[in-house]
């Protein structure tokens, strides 16, 4: 399996993310050309929260993002932004577009932020 680098995010740095009413709760990440492979990953999430975290597939996601391992990184270490690299179409969207769209602003939340630099420090590029 390949190393989860970027993929690792939430286990230890697991916090809330703005109580958000009508976020989605089950979103599969697919992180491709990574140096041992793709990785895939998802996330449980309910009202915002992050309940869990785990690598492997989501059979029933309602939302799937795709995205280069080089961007992934980029938007983990703060260098790009997410919303920024979903509207330049660098972040590849299948699933409920409603859902990820009503998702978007928890991105600029104080505890997505916190969660970043907590998911930073225990990850490995």
């Amino acid at each position: 399996m390949a190393d989860p680098g970027v993929a690792r995010r939430g286990q230890e740095a697991r916090r809330g993310t703005a109580g958000t009413p009508g976020s989605f709760r089950e979103t599969q990440y697919v992180i491709t050309g990574g140096p041992d492979g793709d990785i895939r990953y998802y996330w449980l999430l309910e009202n915002g929260k992050l309940l869990d975290s785990q690598l492997g597939e989501l059979p029933d996601a309602e939302v799937t993002l795709t995205e280069s391992y080089e961007d992934a990184m980029r938007i983990q270490k703060g260098e790009l932004d997410a919303n920024a690299a979903f509207m330049q179409g660098r972040v590849k969207v299948t699933g409920n577009m409603a859902k990820l769209m009503a998702m978007l602003p928890i991105t600029n939340s104080a505890e997505y932020k916190q969660l970043q630099v907590e998911t930073l420090e225990i990850t490995e590029f």
